[in-house]
């Protein structure tokens, strides 16, 4: 039997983390039949038999709603498809490997990368039988990260995410307690009292948002990856990411377009944070790896020199 498996788009401060699709039979899942057929060698399928047969098992394997992207395996006859299908509005890089092959031969050779554009779908690989008279099986495994990595992002002015006034930065360029990876790196941490109006610095569509996260603490390992947070696709390909907002504060809906100035969400304390603020960073996909990219930003008084921070938080 087929097996798939996705490694969901942790987009916010680090990588994501793996997580198996489980078998279960949930309204969104991909299906799959095994039997077997008269001379007793295994089959499966993505559509049940023909006919009565005697024997033949239902599995499924769900798809996490926050993945934008599934997997689903058609059967071709003489082999099988294995099709990537992106319902994020904005570009996915994957990279597809096997977790497990017996008696089959993926083509492309695994693992392979390839992007898959927003609304769209993508055959990643064929699998061919290596002797169509044995019994066969594969598991494949899908990493996947925002946006193109052949965009090349163009210098822009920023606007300050905030009403106009007073500017402090608890946190700027490298600051060392949460700045110091490279998806991080140029982020800036805006002192914000919770509740203040987070507005768009730069105008595009929303990607991605995290609304109902309601915990905040100091151990990296469980909140370093998780808070409320907005991820913006730009119109040159890099992405903007508001991050620590209030719980229920995110105001924009995945797909919307937005412009610069815009009100998006409220400020809060989520996630890897010591005091209430907004974690600001532009990022790119530099090949299944996000990186953060430096940025000019302007406020009343002109544009914000974001100094190295060597003290951090």
């Amino acid at each position: 039997m087929t097996h798939g498996r996705a490694r969901p788009v942790g987009w916010l401060l680090a990588a994501a983390a793996g997580v198996a699709l489980a078998i279960a039979l949930p309204a969104d899942a991909a299906r799959f039949w095994r039997w077997k057929d008269a001379q007793g060698t295994p089959v499966f399928g993505d559509r049940p038999p023909a006919g009565e047969v005697d024997g033949v098992q239902a599995s499924s394997f769900r798809r996490s709603p926050t993945d934008p992207v599934g997997l689903h395996v058609q059967d071709r006859g003489s082999h099988y498809e294995v099709v990537a299908d992106n319902r994020a509005p904005g570009p996915v890089e994957v990279q597809l490997a096997l977790a497990r092959a017996e008696n089959v031969r993926p083509v492309p050779a695994l693992p392979a990368s390839s992007v898959v554009p927003a609304g769209g779908k993508r055959v990643l690989a064929r699998v061919y039988p290596v002797d169509p008279r044995m019994p066969n099986a594969f598991e494949v495994v899908l990493d996947q990260l925002p946006g193109d990595p052949r965009a090349r992002p163009f210098d822009f002015e920023y606007r300050v995410p905030f009403d106009y006034g007073r500017v402090r930065v608890d946190q700027g360029f490298g600051g060392r307690f949460s700045h110091n990876d490279p998806q991080n790196h140029y982020a800036v941490d805006f002192a914000l009292p919770e509740g203040t109006p987070v507005l768009a610095a730069r105008g595009g569509v929303i990607l991605q948002v995290e609304s109902d996260f309601e915990r905040t603490g100091l151990d990296r390992e469980r909140y370093g990856g998780r808070a409320n947070y907005i991820r913006i696709l730009h119109d040159d390909g890099s992405m903007a990411l508001y991050a620590h907002l209030k719980p229920e504060g995110v105001e924009v809906r995945v797909g919307q377009q937005v412009r610069q100035g815009q009100r998006i969400a409220l400020s809060g304390n989520t996630g890897f944070s010591t005091a209430p603020h907004l974690h600001f960073v532009v990022q790119a996909n530099r090949g299944m790896r996000l990186e953060a990219i430096p940025f000019r930003m302007f406020g009343a008084l002109g544009e914000l020199k974001f100094a190295r921070d060597e003290t951090g938080r």
